[in-house]
């Protein structure tokens, strides 16, 4: 297993305005540039995606994926696992959402990614990094505009 790449960013926003957007899987293309398209393949009883194909477009990191969904700790976590994917061998994450009690959340996510082809650990957690900010850049401003 690769080493988990992080980052957090604090946002102007109530927790649960927060949790609504990540938990939006077909919204993410309107707000994420690396998130081309979501195919929700299968949901739950509230309406989330438990399985979804996503193509992605992050720089190095093109795929179409199909991810499994765990929401048992939502709204304070949303976390994701590979099932399927042309190119990715791994791909785990999460959103982890903490209430910081006037009216802004912060804003933790986690990704983890191994390639079928061999890249060194330097460029894979570079790419990771570089996803992770742009990702709570965009997610920012999705919510603060």
């Amino acid at each position: 297993m690769s080493d988990i790449s992080k980052n957090s960013i604090t946002i102007d926003a109530a927790i649960s305005d927060v949790a609504a957007v990540l938990t939006d899987l077909p919204g993410y293309p309107s707000w994420s540039s690396a998130i081309k398209s979501v195919e929700v393949q299968s949901s739950d009883d509230q309406g989330r995606a438990l399985n979804a194909k996503i193509s992605i477009d992050a720089g190095v990191m093109k795929d179409r994926v199909t991810l499994d969904y765990d929401w048992s700790k939502a709204p304070t976590e949303i976390s994701f696992s590979l099932d399927d994917a042309d190119l990715l061998t791994e791909m785990s994450g999460a959103y982890k959402l903490s209430d910081n009690g006037d009216e802004s959340t912060t804003v933790t996510y986690e990704l983890t990614v191994a390639l079928s082809m061999p890249v060194p650990a330097m460029m894979r957690q570079k790419a990771e990094l570089s996803t992770i900010d742009l990702a709570l850049k965009q997610l920012k401003a999705k919510l603060e505009d």
